[in-house]
């Protein structure tokens, strides 16, 4: 008969412990980087969406509504979009010399603490998921 002792029996919960403590944080980074690329490709498509409606309507739409666009960002929240044609300066989003960061539309994901501002250099927008440059730029707001 084969028989654990108290003391193989510890050993063996504190190697599962050291493997537990090293796997979640790796898991939960490849979750959190899988929701990054997934907000970036939904941009993505929706504004190829959105430049489709335009060559269709001769204008962008007021809101996603609008264009038929319901997607939800990866962290359960609504994809944010501003029409920059008619839309005062101070509303719309700004880089780090405070100039518009699009010419056509604004659209952007508020990120994972669901809390953004309008200039890019503010705290809040840091971990946004913007569309910049007319669309040659989406990424991280941190990174543009």
């Amino acid at each position: 008969m084969i028989g654990f002792t108290l003391l193989e029996l510890m050993a063996v919960l504190a190697v599962g412990v050291v493997l537990c403590a090293f796997a979640i944080p790796a898991f939960n980074g490849y979750v959190e980087r899988s929701r990054l690329t997934r907000a970036i490709s939904d941009i993505g498509m929706i504004s190829l969406h959105l430049y489709r409606w335009q060559l269709n309507t001769q204008r962008f739409p007021a809101t996603l509504a609008e264009a038929g666009i319901n997607f939800t960002d990866p962290w359960g929240r609504a994809y944010e979009y501003t029409r920059v044609e008619g839309t005062p300066q101070n509303q719309l989003r700004k880089d780090h010399n405070l100039h518009p960061i699009n010419t056509d539309f604004d659209l952007y994901s508020v990120g994972p603490d669901g809390q953004t501002r309008k200039p890019l250099t503010a705290q809040d927008s840091r971990d946004d998921i913007i569309r910049a440059n007319n669309g040659t730029y989406i990424g991280v707001a941190a990174n543009y």
